[in-house]
């Protein structure tokens, strides 16, 4: 077990290099990975549900314990990153169906790996892990939210159906998992280590399938893609840090915020897109690109935070 769990320890902290392998795999053999596509939504619920088993009690008294770090992050984050797409696709003039792929990244609550990103930083672990819950339990009524008022302008949303795909593939499996969690508490402390394994699984299959079914989208709007969701991306970590830094939020918890502005969990971006928009075959790719570049630039910027705290001591 103890193999298992330095395993997926690795894994984790690699993940960006092992998403770019395995995508690169799946643009060069589509056929081996293209089935991955189809169970997108089962993938993610995978993830939600190893997230849920990670959720203890004394994480839901980080929420109550540092309200205004908690209250920032999770403002920040249903703000700055839909705000920030909406601008980009204007600007840039992306058609529809990439910008309502972009808007989705942008309205989805804090990914998972910002908290292992936040760790590798020496940022707050606690208040990262604290604010990926409370976006993630609200996600089912602010992401439909906010695609139905951004992404209305590009393309027609139903509220309703977002909705209820956000709860069958986030908040029921979140939610399962901290139950179980609490039921058999014993047997998941011994597995904790490998719980990991399940989200690095799930992220690697949805993007694999993705790249592979949309390998000539790739070709002729990947480079345009990457260009918007590195200017995303880059947006959400200097807001969330400038955010923090005006409200004289020490550098541990400002690292931590800043992360998790900028880390979305792309990969229900992907999930919704496929199950809501089925007729905007673009739409898919911009979840897709961000999950290989957020890992990326998350690596990058937690390098420099934790060498910078270094220093400053």
């Amino acid at each position: 077990m103890k193999k298992i769990g330095k395993a997926a320890s690795f894994l984790t902290r690699y993940i960006s290099i092992i998403i770019l392998i395995f995508s690169a795999a799946a643009f060069w053999k589509p056929q081996v990975f293209s089935w991955a596509t189809n169970y997108t939504s089962v993938f993610l619920g995978a993830a939600m549900f190893g997230m849920g088993l990670t959720i203890r009690a004394e994480d839901f008294r980080v929420v109550f314990s540092r309200p205004k770090e908690i209250l920032t992050g999770c403002a920040a984050q249903y703000t700055v990153m839909p705000l920030a797409a909406w601008f980009l696709c204007r600007v840039l003039r992306l058609s529809p169906d990439l910008a309502i792929g972009v808007i989705l990244v942008g309205c989805c609550p804090g990914g998972t790996a910002s908290n292992v990103i936040t760790y590798i930083a020496a940022g707050d672990v606690a208040l990262s892990v604290g604010m990926t819950i409370v976006s993630t339990l609200i996600a089912p009524l602010m992401t439909p939210l906010l695609v139905y008022v951004l992404g209305g302008a590009w393309v027609e949303v139903s509220f309703a159906a977002m909705v209820i795909s956000v709860v069958k593939v986030v908040l029921i499996p979140v939610i399962l998992g901290i139950i179980l969690h609490k039921m058999l508490e014993k047997q998941v402390v011994k597995i904790q280590e490998i719980l990991p394994l399940i989200s690095v699984i799930s992220i690697v299959m949805i993007i694999s399938g993705i790249v592979a079914s949309n390998k000539d989208k790739v070709i002729t709007s990947g480079i345009l893609v990457l260009a918007v969701v590195i200017l995303h991306n880059f947006i959400g970590m200097a807001m969330g840090l400038a955010i923090a830094k005006i409200l004289k939020i020490d550098y541990p918890k400002a690292t931590a915020i800043a992360i998790e502005v900028g880390m979305q969990n792309s990969g229900l971006a992907v999930s919704l897109a496929t199950a809501n928009f089925a007729s905007n075959p673009l739409a898919t790719l911009p979840g897709a690109i961000f999950s290989v570049w957020h890992n990326i630039a998350g690596s990058i910027f937690a390098g420099i935070r934790r060498r910078n705290q270094k220093a400053a001591h």
